[in-house]
């Protein structure tokens, strides 16, 4: 496995937002073939985009979503051991795909909030789950939401309400679109909101909400230096790794606190050829789950 040293983000946990710049030996938004990352072709070869993924070291297939999940756009565990949620994005139902490991279906649960654009999943130490309805392609959206809710009563959902601090245009300068969220996850009482870059392709801005339902105005944290585009977040267990997924990409910050790994430098891994990766979940403090929008399940183990 090969990895695309980064430069250090310089950047002071809460007290900074500038962008720290990151120099890849390769172009940032160019995979270990030398194509762009930037958007997953819809079609293609599905035989050549299975060989590439077999190719990959570490990844491998272990099921399918197809028929299961339409346009699976993320995964978190379920409180059920072995057992994952998923969801189809915008255009789909409000409804979670409880499955196992192999992407079998064991239940679906309806909840009774509107898909705008569901992009992202996380859950607390309390069993509530927190679901982003914050996809944003266009950064013209002035009702970003998140839903908790609780599996166990599922016809009881809160709703966090935001809006951004630094956003006064809807929508901005193209190369000021960088408000679309499709990761995020629960920390310290704090649902941590990592955005998707579509301006440029550079840095990955991070904001917080309170867990508890109500209006905001998101607080901007920090910016990392992610030279890709930011489709789903992980937090291993211990709480010393986290994982931003890309589109065909990775970016693993590892730290002894959360304010380190915010502040570490992202190592990034190349996943060209798995195809539009949407979902990552640790299955293990070692290994990942990710689904495709497509309805590929891997596995992959994470590097030391």
């Amino acid at each position: 496995m090969r990895f695309i040293p980064l430069l250090p983000a310089a950047l002071a946990f809460l007290l900074t937002t500038a962008c720290s710049q990151a120099q890849p030996d390769i172009p940032a938004d160019k995979g270990a073939a030398g194509q762009s990352s930037r958007g997953m072709p819809k079609g293609g070869d599905r035989r050549k985009d299975k060989d590439a993924a077999a190719a990959i070291p570490g990844l491998r297939k272990v099921g399918s979503l197809k028929g299961t999940v339409p346009e699976s756009s993320g995964l978190a565990p379920s409180p059920n051991t072995g057992s994952y949620f998923s969801f189809g994005d915008e255009g789909n139902s409000p409804t979670l795909y409880e499955i196992n490991g192999a992407g079998n279906l064991t239940r679906t649960i309806e909840v009774p909030a509107d898909n705008r654009d569901w992009e992202s999943l996380s859950r607390d130490g309390n069993g509530n789950y927190y679901i982003g309805d914050c996809g944003n392609n266009e950064s013209t959206r002035h009702d970003l939401k998140i839903y908790k809710f609780r599996p166990d009563a599922p016809k009881s959902v809160g709703t966090i309400s935001f809006t951004y601090p630094d956003q006064n245009e809807f929508p901005p300068k193209k190369k000021q679109r960088n408000f679309d969220v499709e990761a995020s996850l629960w920390q310290d009482g704090q649902v941590w909101l990592f955005t998707k870059d579509r301006a440029q392709d550079q840095a990955s801005k991070v904001y917080t909400v309170p867990e508890q339902p109500g209006t905001y105005t998101a607080k901007l944290v920090t910016t990392l230096a992610i030279p890709g585009q930011v489709t789903d977040a992980a937090l291993r267990a211990d709480g010393h790794r986290l994982v931003l997924l890309g589109r065909g990409q990775l970016f693993i910050l590892d730290g002894n606190t959360w304010a380190d790994i915010l502040k570490a430098t992202p190592r990034q891994v190349s996943l060209e050829g798995a195809g539009q990766t949407e979902g990552a979940v640790f299955k293990d403090n070692d290994t990942l789950l990710i689904s495709t929008e497509k309805g590929d399940l891997y596995e992959y183990t994470l590097p030391r």
